[in-house]
């Protein structure tokens, strides 16, 4: 990764050694291979993503990967089982995380309840509005779900408050960051444990198609999901890695969250990327979603190895809409940015050009949001 795009030291209660450090030092030396280290947790973690039909569009075959296929999964769950096996050998009992739309949140109080590890939520006081269910479902686990009223109430909010909380009780607690963002090794931790979604991937095209696909789709927000997916193919130079953002209103409204194709370069929760900021490098709040986006994705942008554009609220939901009737699928809202996308790419492609659609998890916590907007 460019040495620009790399996460930050982190300035905060504590100085970056004393928080960092021994994370740092378990990942070099719980085996003296960091790769069969990555490989020893990801196998006692979830089960890899399976697929659903494929289908095709505008006659192109294209391969959905779901990681929606249990009660509480969603692309957080590739990685928060790894990251509670890495907490226990660095002996830590206490589990910090930030949530938005509350499926990180889910996913890190279900393994903490099967470890027996105490849990506790940051989320933005509005989120919890929107999000009750989840909100609820984290709680029946034994979650404590700490409210942030603080700022907008929302995710960035929720994070600065879990990272305070990190910083202040190092000794015991670790922290469960829920996309490849932050300090590092927290954007590398967190994509080497999602990249089971890649490797299953080549592994079902070559299955499917004899051969690697030409173009891989994902949503990005933070990124983690489209991580877990590109990091595979990052060498093979033949294969478009695509990601989606939310144009939200739209790209000119003010009122979105892609930095990537809107933002600027700045500093955020110790990585260095693009972010939505204002003129004077304040950070604007992107409501739901996060302002900024996994380092890794800025440096894949600058170097021209990765594609990213971005659909609109009113695209995502019609998508929502009509994959449900269509396919089956109540997708994530997430995953509904995505979908629009291959409308406009798979009329550019050549016949027989083989598309992945990465669905990165499960639509029923946005079932009561989208009842606002969507007449049923």
């Amino acid at each position: 990764m460019a040495m620009e795009f790399v996460g930050r030291p982190m300035l905060l209660l504590t100085p970056s050694r004393t928080v960092l450090m021994p994370l740092h030092l378990c990942l070099r030396h719980c085996t003296s291979d960091y790769s069969a280290c990555v490989s020893s947790f990801v196998s006692g973690s979830i089960s890899p993503p399976v697929p659903h039909t494929d289908y095709r569009c505008f006659g192109t075959p294209v391969i959905r990967e779901r990681q929606a296929v249990i009660s509480w999964a969603s692309t957080c769950s590739s990685s928060i089982r790894s990251l509670d096996l890495l907490a226990k050998r660095l002996g830590k009992k206490r589990i910090i995380a930030e949530t938005g739309a509350g499926q990180h949140g889910v996913a890190t109080a279900t393994v903490c309840a099967q470890y027996g590890l105490e849990c506790i939520i940051s989320m933005g006081a509005q989120d919890m509005e929107r999000q009750a269910l989840n909100v609820f479902r984290m709680r029946l686990l034994g979650a404590e779900v700490r409210g942030v009223h603080s700022g907008t109430a929302t995710l960035k909010d929720a994070t600065s408050e879990a990272i305070r909380d990190w910083v202040t009780n190092v000794e015991t607690t670790h922290y469960i960051l829920g996309s490849v963002a932050g300090p590092h090794p927290y954007p590398m931790m967190v994509r080497d444990f999602h990249a089971v979604i890649g490797k299953e991937t080549r592994r079902q095209a070559l299955e499917k198609w004899g051969g690697k696909p030409d173009v891989m789709v994902a949503c990005v927000s933070g990124g983690s999901n489209a991580m877990g997916l590109f990091h595979e193919f990052v060498d093979d130079a033949e294969v478009r890695m695509i990601g989606v953002e939310a144009a939200g209103f739209g790209l000119d409204s003010g009122k979105h969250a892609a930095p990537l194709t809107k933002g600027d370069v700045g500093v955020l929760h110790g990585a260095m990327s693009y972010l939505l900021q204002d003129d004077d490098g304040q950070i604007i709040e992107p409501q739901l979603d996060y302002p900024g986006v996994g380092p890794e994705h800025s440096f894949l942008k600058d170097m021209g190895r990765a594609e990213y554009y971005s659909v609109t609220d009113e695209e995502a939901l019609e998508a929502f809409s009509r994959v449900s009737r269509l396919e089956g699928i109540i997708s994530a809202l997430e995953t509904s940015h995505a979908l629009p996308h291959l409308e406009k790419l798979c009329p550019t492609l050549p016949d027989g050009a083989r598309v992945v659609l990465n669905f990165s998890g499960r639509g029923h916590k946005d079932v009561q949001t989208v009842a606002k907007y969507l007449e049923v």
